[in-house]
């Protein structure tokens, strides 16, 4: 058996890929670095190579993921030629971005992963933060706002989705349009 040679990164998204697919298949509790280094037919220390744990790897698969999920959200919030109003209405829901096909979906989405579904949701509200500071500081140059706490505001509009996007009692259609409201009123 030959070693076929990778560029780094090629080798890593290789790992995390199939990090997300066992993960999928056996939970991951139960999955070691060594299932990961099978489904790849790697050796178990390439895979420490690139991270040290098991933790590790499953935290840049949830940045990654999220990084995914907010490029839509920074776009519309980037945008400088709406207003706070259009952003807000333009900005797409969950159920618009994720692909139910996705390993990482699949994974965070499972009925045993609340926990790690609420790791995925900070992680989004930890990247979508200062775009929506800068969004709110923007508005009020332009005259659409009163308050100058921008980091406060932002996190409150955030974060405090969080409630309403955890809430499975809710169908996804209305949650967002619960938050769209609440942010219609508060700005």
């Amino acid at each position: 058996m030959s070693r076929i040679s990778k560029e780094p990164e090629v080798r890593k998204q290789e790992i995390v890929a199939a990090a997300m697919s066992v993960f999928y298949e056996k939970g991951y509790d139960k999955t070691k670095m060594s299932d990961i280094a099978d489904k790849i037919g790697v050796a178990q220390g390439l895979c420490y190579r690139y991270f040290p744990s098991k933790e590790a790897l499953f935290d840049n698969a949830i940045e990654q993921y999220a990084l995914i999920l907010a490029a839509p959200l920074q776009e519309v919030i980037s945008d400088i030629s709406l207003t706070l109003q259009q952003k807000l209405e333009r900005l797409p829901g969950f159920m618009d971005i994720e692909k139910k096909d996705d390993p990482h979906y699949q994974v965070f989405h499972d009925d045993n992963s609340k926990k790690i579904h609420d790791q995925l949701s900070l992680k989004i509200c930890e990247i979508m933060k200062p775009y929506v500071s800068d969004a709110f500081k923007l508005a009020h140059k332009k005259g659409e706002t009163h308050f100058t706490d921008y980091d406060t505001v932002a996190s409150f509009a955030i974060y405090g989705q969080l409630g309403i996007l955890l809430d499975t009692t809710l169908s996804g259609t209305e949650r967002v349009e619960r938050i769209r409201t609440f942010l219609n009123y508060l700005l």
